[in-house]
């Protein structure tokens, strides 16, 4: 069995793996035993990513729900002050005038029972993100068992299913994301990119991390955020106060 740390959920088993001088640097910098302040923390990671490409910025937040209890589900939606730096491919489905609001809002694929059935025949999914009008989940039915395992399913959870075309197409577009814990107990959520640098990716960081106490489950008891620790791609995991 796996045990997961606060070392960016680093699983137990990968420990005793040969890292490699750059990473043995880069953990040297970073005091396993220390809660760095976001200051100190973003200027840390953003040091020590020299990678040759252009390093995602990610955190992992431990909390203390209860997974299993329906009343401490972790679910919510926030628009980061800077985006997260990725591009999302968005699908619309939708029929009459709303495929029009697709297109104008920038939509990379629109369609109604035409698309449905394109991806029906040939299961395969080209896009990040998916749209639906309420009218259109019905038919979608269809396509569920293609695109739910992937996560694509358009959900009124995530605020994907609406009349409102547009208007979430363009949210989506800036960079809107959702997000919600995963079995453990635990979030994992991509903030940025090192090329932010260190006052977007603070603004971003500080930006996520109050939009989830503002969205703690009613249900949740005790202490509800209990670690911070954010990590780049190839960097080690810092653990930080907020």
């Amino acid at each position: 069995m796996w045990e997961l740390d606060y070392q960016a959920f680093v699983p137990r088993k990968e420990k005793n793996m040969q890292r490699s001088k750059r990473y043995r640097s880069l953990k040297e910098q970073v005091d396993r035993t220390k809660v760095y302040s976001i200051e100190e923390a973003v200027k840390i990671l953003t040091k020590g990513a020299n990678s040759k490409f252009d390093e995602s910025v990610e955190v992992h937040i431990r909390t203390g729900i209860d997974p299993k209890q329906a009343d401490q589900q972790i679910r919510g939606t926030i628009v980061l002050p800077y985006g997260t730096g990725k591009e999302k491919k968005i699908a619309v489905f939708a029929e009459g005038a709303q495929l029009a609001e697709a297109e104008a809002a920038g939509a990379d694929i629109f369609g109604g029972q035409d698309l449905i059935d394109k991806i029906k025949q040939s299961k395969e999914v080209d896009f990040d993100v998916s749209v639906a009008t309420p009218e259109m989940m019905r038919k979608m039915a269809s396509i569920a068992k293609i695109l739910g395992p992937k996560g694509l399913m358009p959900s009124p959870k995530t605020d994907t299913v609406t009349t409102d075309i547009r208007g979430t197409v363009e949210q989506l577009k800036k960079g809107k994301l959702s997000f919600k814990n995963d079995n453990t107990s635990n979030l994992h959520q991509l903030v940025g990119k090192v090329s932010f640098g260190e006052e977007k990716l603070r603004e971003n960081i500080q930006a996520f991390v109050q939009n989830l106490r503002d969205n703690k489950p009613t249900g949740a008891k005790g202490e509800f955020i209990k670690t911070i620790t954010i990590t780049s791609t190839m960097g080690v995991g810092i653990k930080v106060n907020l």
